[in-house]
């Protein structure tokens, strides 16, 4: 039984919400409470936090979603990873002067916006509700007001000099009365009020699909694309290069895609099957840690001891080392995930794994790939030439400025068993101006491209980029169900394999286990421009104490101590068999909530 925990472990039957912020939670929980489903409640929730923290998402920005459906009775996913503009070639990015990294800011990164009809697919398909009633409190949000969190407050306080020089569209969104909002007072943006008024209002047809079809035809090809091709056509804006450079996105991309569905990828461990995205996103990590750490007694190790963190740690190094060899897109790459997530591969990945910490990137050599883990290690060891300036774009937890690439989560599950498990991102206002008149920026998700020829992340038109974002879905041994995740770029399926390992060896509850220390290893490439990596290095909250700290370093691990509860923004929702629910979310940043009855 759990001892004290920052937050009550919410029990009921009815339903549970849970996301990184309390507005948005309550949002969710109102859509339960007036007879929607977890998928209605999904997408009011997301439009929410698109308003409540627009510095880590928005409706132009990435969103993949993995679920398990009542109706089905099975899990899916839901891409809505926008893939790079016809023209974004490596050529394409020579001929505008770029041969190291693509920017991590300004309009040349950006990719087709894929979240808002990600979510009205999700709507169309599985909600029961109509677009007008998910889309209403975050209307209201943004036409009334909402209090305005410290940390947007100082990102736009932090940009507001660059963006009334360099940005005119942002600074008239972002700071409306000509400077930066304060923290906490109540915030507008009544352009993004309008224009999602207006797509409620394209909403007609004879059925509800029909209604949600015809406003996803309104942004992909009507008015929003039309303001959106409009401004793009001759718009150069300054990047984090220090140059003006236009984007490569244009009208065709954007009326040409669609968000679409896929199975997930999927392990056996201990008893449950835990369920990802596929290699477009960076979920079978996780999978891959699993393989290789089922070769590990963890159950006999302590869960906040040195064992324990270090074997997990060297995992992370391996399965991390894989993602920057042989993640990509498989629908322009032959990526060899079966092999990777074989337990015959697991086992030999966890030979591995010593006393010591490792020092080296060290991907697999699978046969007829071996030049592709090559590639990965001379990557990482390249020297990056960057500009520092500070419109790099990467969202950064406050109080954790080694990580970059934050985002939001939510996990909600309803009485009737469904789960919707979500990580939205991308379209962040200090990564992209605001298209004049629709009150959002677009994304800078092309970052994670590389500009080298032959790899499955390079630079393809027509491609998704290997994102971070990585929502989990997982069934127990029992009947149970679980939808859990976090923001953190990088960190993701770090803190949630730490997470989801203390729950299945050692019984922590939900919110026990989010309380815990956390950990993390910095070791392999950063996804994020500018693309670091930090050999043997790893991040460990302070509350694991220092005997641990101590034995960590003499293993050879360079270990930076965070400060309490300053990593990890976890949240979780468990289903029984018998109907009865459990939701848990990170204290950290005092924000995330989970309710419930």
């Amino acid at each position: 039984m759990a001892g004290f925990t920052t937050r009550p472990e919410i029990r009921g039957t009815f339903g549970m919400v849970t996301s990184t912020h309390w507005i948005a939670s309550a949002v969710g929980m109102a859509i339960l409470e007036k007879g929607g489903n977890a998928f209605d409640a999904a997408v009011a929730t997301g439009f929410v936090l698109q308003v409540v923290e627009p510095h880590l998402n928005g409706p132009a920005g990435d969103l993949p979603v993995l679920f398990h459906s009542a109706r089905d009775g099975k899990p899916g996913v839901l891409c809505a990873q926008g893939v790079a503009p016809a023209a974004a070639s490596i050529e394409a990015m020579k001929t505008q002067g770029i041969e190291g990294l693509i920017p991590g800011s300004g309009l040349l990164a950006t990719v087709v916006p894929g979240a808002f009809d990600g979510w009205l697919l999700l709507l169309r398909d599985h909600g029961s509700m109509e677009l007008a009633e998910v889309l209403e409190p975050a209307i209201g949000y943004l036409s009334d007001g909402h209090p305005m969190l410290a940390s947007v407050a100082g990102a736009i306080a932090g940009l507001e000099r660059f963006f009334a020089a360099q940005w005119p569209s942002s600074h008239a969104v972002w700071c409306p009365d000509g400077t930066a909002p304060e923290a906490l007072a109540l915030f507008r943006n009544p352009d993004l009020a309008a224009t999602y008024q207006r797509l409620v209002e394209a909403a007609e047809g004879d059925t509800r699909e029909a209604r949600i079809d015809a406003a996803r035809a309104a942004w992909r090809d009507g008015f929003v694309a039309d303001a959106i091709a409009d401004y793009l056509s001759d718009a150069k804006v300054m990047d984090v290069t220090g140059e003006r450079h236009g984007a490569l996105l244009t009208r065709a991309d954007l009326a040409g895609w669609e968000a679409s569905y896929e199975a997930p990828a999927s392990v056996e461990y201990h008893g449950w099957t835990v369920c990802k995205t596929g290699p477009w996103g960076q979920g079978p990590v996780l999978l891959q840690a699993l393989q290789i750490l089922k070769n590990f007694d963890l159950e006999a190790m302590d869960p906040l001891g040195e064992e324990f963190a270090h074997t997990v740690i060297e995992a992370i190094k391996l399965a991390w080392a894989d993602r920057e060899a042989y993640y990509g897109d498989p629908d322009h790459y032959d990526i060899p995930l079966e092999t990777l997530l074989s337990d015959r591969y697991g086992r030999e990945r966890a030979a591995l794994i010593s006393q010591d910490a490792s020092q080296e990137q060290r991907p697999g050599r699978i046969p007829g790939h071996e030049a592709l883990a090559d590639a990965a290690i001379a990557r990482a060891a390249r020297r990056m030439d960057v500009m520092e300036d500070p419109a790099t774009g990467e969202p950064t937890m406050a109080p954790l400025t080694d990580t970059r690439g934050d985002t939001v989560h939510l996990d909600i599950v309803d009485r009737w068993g469904n789960m919707v498990s979500a990580t939205p991102s991308g379209g962040w206002l200090q990564s992209s101006p605001v298209v004049p008149g629709l009150g959002f920026p677009l994304n800078s998700r092309a970052q994670m491209f590389w500009l080298d020829e032959g790899l499955p992340s390079s630079l393809t038109p027509g491609a998704r980029p290997r994102t971070t974002l990585t929502p989990s879905i997982a069934y127990g041994p029992n009947g149970e169900v679980l939808s859990f995740g976090t923001p953190g770029g990088d960190q993701q399926d770090q803190w949630q394999l730490v997470w989801f390992l203390r729950f299945v060896h050692h019984g922590f509850d939900l919110q026990q286990g989010i309380d815990a220390p956390l950990f993390h290893s910095q070791h392999f490439q950063a996804s994020f421009y500018p693309r670091e990596a930090k050999p043997g290095t790893m991040m460990i909250e302070a509350t694991i104490g220092p005997v641990v700290v101590e034995a960590l370093k003499a293993r050879g691990h360079d270990v930076v101590v965070a400060e309490p509860n300053s990593v990890g923004r976890l949240t979780a929702a468990l289903r029984h068999q018998d109907g009865m629910m459990q939701a848990a979310a990170t204290p950290r940043l005092m924000q995330a909530y989970a309710i419930g009855r």
